[in-house]
């Protein structure tokens, strides 16, 4: 997300460094090329132009600290500045005692809205709530079954009637959700390909009908400026309480996000980054500040670790490599963790000092699933003892994986290099060398 942004924020930041100070001229050429990299990367002119403005303001006259370069004390006006339009604070859902409490999604058709609203209902139901969706898209073919099959998926009940109107289901769902000890309905509701006055009717009636404690606008970032132009007229006739950006794991250019923040100063709230029911982040300016300048973003990837880290299995595999028991099972259970994160290349990217050097590399996300297929395809024997996968085995576990035997030899060539460092680990010899040669399996 924000690649093109954050490349040319790199750039920027580079042809800065080495000099000893941050002077008129060399402040002015860099305010430039920011406005011109905040531009190509789609933000509204007037947003680019208040945020350079700023920038410029905050960095003529600074001194370089000892310590640092100007490139450095750029970056640092540039993240603080970054923060500020982005949000300076995260902005939750704010959640009542009443029941149940009603949050409406609205967007145009084809933004992400009916999958977002399975997410939040998926990502609510984690906290410990009971949702309840509601199937108010009566337009769009097929709507009220894919709300149905997404419901069916994450145990999420799914309130429909195919002969009402948008206005009645909506209006009738309350009392559902109430009979239902469902504390939360989540109103999934038309979009058009562009706004109209009909769709915006019928939302309208849908707010009067239920008084949402919650409207959440849903816009595909990909949509560039349009979207800001879209995210007004619906502030305007529903004036909803926070954004969602969805698809920006695409080629976004990211803009839409910085610009939808500061024209109709509502907080960005969650992030929809795939179509897996699990892949929804709550948006925090800082941590995306700092991911758009490269820094990473280590609180994020914690929480994601923490998410999928079962403490039981931990500890498990704690002891099994202390006693150099680690097998191929063991193997196959941490790329599953690994997979249950999200994209590769978005995890890497949260690593400081990662994001740049991933910027160009070609990430293959397949080689995790052809390691799996490999270790699925082999027996409970076979995975404990891979010493006795012979040429036999190796064409049958090939031939079951849709691999190569030279595919089996390369993994287990590099599972005995993995075995091995961990058995040096164990005795308390791991250092430098033993880091070097460890390779992942790919």
């Amino acid at each position: 997300m924000f690649e093109q942004i954050s490349e040319k924020f790199d750039g920027i930041f580079r042809r800065l460094s080495g000099q000893a100070r941050i002077s008129d001229e060399n402040i002015s050429d860099a305010v430039r090329e920011v406005r011109r990299a905040l531009l190509e990367g789609d933000v509204n002119y007037a947003v680019a132009r208040k945020f350079t403005d700023e920038v410029q303001k905050k960095s003529i006259g600074k001194d370089v600290v000892k310590s640092l370069n100007p490139g450095q004390v750029f970056i640092k006006i540039v993240y603080d500045e970054l923060v500020e339009v982005l949000g300076s604070t995260t902005s939750e859902l704010e959640l009542t005692e009443q029941i149940p409490n009603v949050i409406m999604i609205a967007g145009l058709q084809g933004s992400g809205k009916t999958t977002f609203a399975a997410k939040l209902a998926n990502y609510l139901k984690s906290k410990g709530r009971y949702p309840l969706l509601v199937a108010c898209d009566i337009h769009r073919p097929a709507a009220i079954d894919q709300l149905e099959t997404l419901g069916s998926q994450i145990g999420v009940p799914v309130y429909l009637d195919r002969s009402a109107s948008a206005v009645g289901i909506a209006g009738n769902s309350i009392d559902y959700a109430r009979k239902n000890a469902r504390d939360i309905a989540i109103i999934d509701t038309a979009g058009r390909l562009h706004v109209d006055e009909a769709m915006m009717q019928e939302a309208e009636g849908v707010r009067a009908a239920v008084n949402p404690n919650q409207i959440l606008f849903v816009v595909d970032s990909m949509t560039g400026q349009d979207a800001v132009n879209t995210a007004q007229e619906f502030n305007r006739r529903l004036n909803f309480n926070g954004v969602v950006l969805t698809k920006l794991d695409g080629d976004a250019r990211g803009g839409a996000a910085m610009s939808i923040r500061s024209v109709v100063q509502k907080p960005i709230m969650f992030v929809s980054l795939g179509e897996k029911l699990d892949q929804l982040e709550v948006f925090h300016p800082d941590r995306m500040a700092s991911r758009i300048l490269g820094m990473g973003d280590v609180v994020t990837l914690v929480e994601k670790v923490q998410e999928q880290v079962d403490d039981k299995k931990a500890a498990k595999l704690e002891q099994r490599l202390r006693k150099n028991e680690f097998d191929l099972e063991d193997f196959r259970d941490q790329l599953l963790q690994i997979k249950k994160m999200g994209p590769l290349k978005d995890v890497l990217s949260m690593i400081p000092g990662v994001s740049g050097a991933m910027r160009n590399a070609t990430i293959d996300e397949k080689a995790l699933l052809r390691i799996e297929a490999m270790i699925s395809s082999m027996t409970n024997e076979e995975r404990t003892k891979p010493q006795i996968i012979d040429g036999r085995r190796r064409k049958r576990i090939a031939a079951g994986s849709g691999t190569t035997v030279q595919d089996i030899n390369k993994l287990l060539k590099q599972f005995s290099e993995m075995q091995r460092m961990f058995k040096t680990l164990s005795k308390g010899r791991f250092g430098r060398t033993a880091l070097a040669n460890m390779r992942f399996p790919t």
